[in-house]
């Protein structure tokens, strides 16, 4: 079969380029016969009807607390690029969560965009700060470009209309601005004896080289790392909107837990019984909110022993427990973060009751601590307790509890060596490039979202356990609101007490 005359010339390939050549694939017209046709008789665009984001009041106040600390210097927050999967196609875009909490912008919005804190007089800012903020971003192309047809990551005969600089401007409340001006904007009375800027490093590399460019001082990447650091220390404790977030994610994940449980038997009878539960909690996120905050863990029997386990891909056992460590990221990116160990089959055998208990007294000694005035690090010691305390009742540490939870000791992490509590926001573990003293040996303030996971893995080839404990993983994870005068275990309407989840299970299971 022949070309026709309009399609995409054909050269040698020692003539064409590697980049060039997966473009062959398309073979797009490029007859300025085709391009006039096909960028003409369009219809007006019909309006978008953008209404401010319920976030921009929240997000103003969080830039104008970032300005604070910066005075004079330029802020730069990259939202980040596409990444690509393979050749050429990308991994869903998802923005930099410094970007996100800034601006408000969640699901897949908006690649390339950079946020610039511009410094402006004290007091004459946004909202009286000291910063003026302007979003660059790369705005709907025009149906007369070639951009409209042909690319096919931004155009949007490919992936749809993007926003308008207006669309934006109208929805985050921020000024907004045609990416192509961004560098120039940086380099505004940039310099040595000028405005110092700062970039968030990693998330855009062809934003760090405009910046390296511009200001070209040794001391740029400590002060890069610093912004890193306040950005991170900024979602410590969380406002109203983002309780609401989260509290959304956390309910959603609930009812992604119920469709598990209600797909077990389709797990037990397929040869990837865990990807059964995986592909049900995936596609309810998907559904319902963005995405999964991260790789769901569906570990049956001795996978569960593996504390990261995302393979997937074992079969489910009657007679097995399966732990299941899953959350829905809702479209504002805030996600959930909760673990459930099932038994299998509905109902614990005394075993895997006994060290299910153990971990739930332990989690419970965490909750009781995890009030205002506490310190971070004193909820991880209460659930080490009590695993000491169990471990050395069983029989299994070489030493008495108390010697154990010496700091030179520690026989008891033999079975549980990850932490107790981790922060949660718009990254599963949020907040993690905080100080230390801000975060592990930080007093426990209200707004302030954690979560309490503790657990017991015993590997089938542990020889230091009795063999009736051999292959059992148990983890229980909720996600804690810290407030004025306690907490709120925001997962809690997922049952957590044994006898309680042997009977929602039967409930589900309609036994």
């Amino acid at each position: 079969m022949t070309q026709d005359d309009t399609s995409t010339p054909r050269t040698p390939d020692d003539e064409q380029s590697l980049a060039s050549r997966g473009q062959n694939r398309s073979q797009r017209p490029t007859s300025s016969t085709f391009v006039d046709f096909v960028t003409s008789g369009w219809g007006e665009r019909a309006a978008t009807g953008t209404e401010r984001s319920a976030a921009a009041d929240h997000t103003a106040a969080r830039r104008s607390r970032l300005s604070a600390q910066f005075p004079g210097e330029r802020l730069v927050v990259p939202a980040g690029t596409f990444r690509v999967r393979s050749n050429d196609t990308d991994h869903r875009f998802r923005p930099h969560s410094a970007f996100a909490h800034l601006t408000g912008l969640g699901m897949e919005q908006e690649p390339d965009a950079v946020l610039v804190l511009h410094p402006v007089e004290d007091g004459t800012g946004d909202d009286g700060s000291a910063h003026h903020a302007v979003l660059y971003m790369r705005p709907l192309a025009g149906r007369d470009t070639v951009e409209f047809f042909s690319d096919s990551r931004y155009g949007e005969f490919w992936v749809g209309a993007r926003p308008t600089l207006e669309d934006l401007e109208t929805l985050t409340g921020i000024s907004t601005a045609h990416l192509d001006g961004l560098r120039d904007a940086i380099a505004k009375d940039a310099g040595e004896d000028g405005v110092q800027v700062r970039v968030v490093p990693g998330v855009d590399e062809s934003v760090e080289a405009v910046v390296e460019e511009i200001r070209q001082t040794e001391a740029a990447g400590e002060r890069d790392e610093k912004l890193a650091e306040a950005l991170s220390e900024l979602r410590l404790l969380k406002d109203a909107w983002e309780v609401e977030q989260l509290r959304l994610a956390v309910d959603t994940t609930i009812d992604g837990f119920e469709k598990v449980v209600r797909a077990l038997p389709d797990a037990l009878v397929h040869r990837r019984g865990e990807r059964v539960i995986e592909g049900t909690f995936l596609g309810h996120a998907r559904l319902e909110g963005n995405d999964v905050g991260y790789e769901t863990i569906a570990a049956a029997g001795e996978h569960a022993t593996t504390l990261h386990w995302t393979d997937n891909d074992g079969l489910v056992t009657s007679g097995q427990l399966v732990l299941v460590d899953a959350g829905v990221e809702v479209d504002s990116l805030y996600t959930a973060d909760v673990t459930r160990t099932l038994p299998v089959d509905g109902t614990f055998t005394e075993v895997q009751r006994r060290i299910y208990q153990a971990v739930l007294d332990a989690a419970d000694a965490a909750f009781a601590v995890a009030v205002p005035g506490s310190r971070f690090s004193d909820v991880h010691a209460a659930a080490m307790q009590v695993i000491a305390d169990r471990l050395a009742q069983w029989g299994l540490l070489p030493v008495t509890a108390e010697e154990s939870l010496q700091p030179d000791n520690q026989h008891h992490r033999r079975w549980m060596v990850h932490g107790t509590s981790h922060h949660l926001g718009l990254d599963v573990h949020d907040c993690a490039q905080a100080r230390k003293e801000l975060y592990l040996d930080a007093i426990i303030e209200p707004g302030m979202v954690f979560t309490i996971e503790p657990g017991l893995y015993f590997k089938s080839d542990d020889l230091l356990v009795p063999e009736e404990f051999r292959g059992i993983g148990v983890r229980i994870e909720d996600d804690v609101l810290v407030t004025a005068d306690g907490n709120v275990n925001l997962s809690g309407a997922l049952p957590r007490d044994p006898d309680a989840v042997e009977a929602w299970m039967a409930g589900l299971l309609g036994r």
